[in-house]
């Protein structure tokens, strides 16, 4: 039933990016982040289908993401890309939204990708492109993702406002983005990595677990301020992308523990895969 739920969520995820794009964002030839907004403006410019532009481009990604990581992400990933990309196809670009102007769309096209996004990270999924790249990056690297992220975006919002000669476009599409970065951070997490401490039982199974993840785990003596007794304390830091299989980790392993999850703004030396 688990497994069930998460894909009906990915599924409804991937409806509501399907209905961001063909009735919000592509009307108006505005764009969203990531390998969707290169397939969309690859598809103004040669009128080619922008959903079967968007699955080849995620077709090496997705492979990349099987061959590095190889698992559940993954395989929620390649669900979502799938019926992103299916419903894209039945569901019309002729639009409600011309009866709205550009602002109309993209606050209502960015809300609508956000929230398909954003749920879908939640479950622990992405819907492809650019998040599984930075999954990939992030689990070998302390990678500065965002400043990454957002330098393809703007190259690829001003080649749109540059050849179509109408920068109205490529305001509105950042206005669009905006909004999707803002509600995914409402619904998901803001930062990228989180730092995690748990005291249990089941130190031995739930570290093994996480090296697997793999993320380093540093293990730390403790005692009970009322009780006394002593206790062993994990720590570890994890990217956004693995909190929901980290969740599922200590909830299968543990579900007694106690466990406190804090925002990470910085990272000082390795974010690999290495034993404390």
């Amino acid at each position: 039933m688990k497994r069930f739920f998460e894909i009906v969520v990915v599924v409804l995820g991937a409806a509501f990016i399907a209905v961001s794009f063909n009735l919000f964002l592509i009307p108006h030839q505005l764009l969203s982040g990531g390998l969707s907004g290169v397939a969309m403006i690859v598809g103004y410019f040669t009128n080619w289908n922008i959903g079967l532009i968007y699955f080849i481009s995620n077709l090496p990604v997705l492979v990349w993401g099987i061959i590095a990581i190889g698992r559940k992400f993954i395989i929620l990933s390649v669900i979502s890309v799938i019926f992103t990309v299916w419903f894209m196809q039945i569901i019309p670009v002729d639009s409600i939204s011309f009866k709205f102007d550009q602002t109309i769309s993209a606050v209502f096209g960015g809300v609508l990708l956000g929230i398909g996004s954003g749920i879908t990270l939640r479950i622990g999924g992405s819907s492809g492109g650019f998040d599984i790249i930075g999954s990939i990056l992030t689990r070998k690297h302390d990678f500065p993702l965002g400043s990454f992220l957002l330098a393809l975006n703007s190259i690829v919002v001003f080649a749109l406002g540059y050849f179509k000669e109408d920068w109205n476009l490529a305001l509105y599409s950042m206005l669009s983005m905006f909004i999707v970065s803002r509600v995914m951070d409402t619904i998901h997490i803001r930062h990228l990595k989180v730092t995690a401490f748990i005291i249990t039982e089941q130190k031995e199974l739930i570290t093994k677990r996480l090296l697997n993840l793999p993320r380093g785990v540093t293990l730390i003596k403790t005692a009970g301020a009322y009780s006394n007794q002593e206790k062993d304390m994990l720590m570890t830091v994890i990217t956004r992308y693995e909190l929901a299989e980290f969740k599922a980790i200590i909830k299968e392993c543990d579900p007694k523990a106690f466990v406190n999850i804090v925002e990470t703004t910085t990272v000082i030396g390795e974010f690999r895969k290495l034993k404390s």
